[in-house]
């Protein structure tokens, strides 16, 4: 069973370089409608047995754009733990000024997450996320009885420690592969219903 994954498509705080975190929203930048129908006329023949979406604005839009260009639409079903990585106190600010104000931690956060301590700006844990990203593609792998693909839209950050994690990497190797870039797709394959998954694609984006 193949699991599809995309990060939602560009928006005026990635622009700004802002954090947009768990509960910090933006909208979608023009241009990227123009890569959500690229990115969903690329899987218009690909039959999904479900479409899972982070709830954020940015995502739920993306998941739309996607679905409206499927030959097989399915409803999607919106999963609160699909949302982005929480980043407390530094949700909306800019990343320079975050990497000012807590180097270490900015640090850690963008290449070794076993180093990684949010405590000091009301961040989520590590553990926490990894916990709910993995609850919720288990749970629909598990609950697939036929051998469709899923689909998962999330968010950078979640989907890059997600996705690894879900592949068998260790804590400090989760945000070592190449960026996730928006609307690009990265794949896993299911062998068995328990990961380890097997990675097969990371960051492709060669239809945008």
């Amino acid at each position: 069973m193949k699991l599809y994954f995309t990060r939602h498509g560009k928006t005026r705080w990635n622009q700004e370089h802002r954090l947009q975190g768990r509960f910090g929203d933006s909208e979608l930048l023009p241009s990227s409608f123009v890569e959500i129908e690229k990115l969903g006329c690329y899987l218009s023949d690909t039959k999904f047995h479900a479409v899972y979406s982070s709830p954020s604005l940015r995502a739920r839009k993306t998941a739309e754009g996607i679905m409206a260009k499927s030959a097989f639409p399915v409803e999607v079903a919106y999963k609160e733990d699909l949302r982005e990585f929480g980043l407390g106190e530094l949700e909306g600010i800019k990343i320079d000024i975050a990497h000012k104000k807590y180097p270490q931690q900015m640090n850690a956060l963008r290449n070794d997450l076993a180093k990684y301590d949010p405590s000091r700006f009301h961040g989520e844990s590590v553990t926490s996320l990894l916990e709910r990203f993995s609850h919720v593609v288990i749970s629909a792998v598990l609950e697939n009885k036929t051998n469709d693909p899923l689909l998962f839209i999330s968010h950078g950050a979640a989907l890059s420690a997600g996705i690894r994690h879900l592949a068998g990497f260790s804590l400090a190797q989760l945000r070592k592969a190449e960026k996730l870039e928006n609307n690009t797709l990265s794949v896993l394959e299911a062998e068995a219903k328990i990961p380890p998954y097997k990675l097969i694609k990371w960051n492709d984006g060669h239809f945008l």
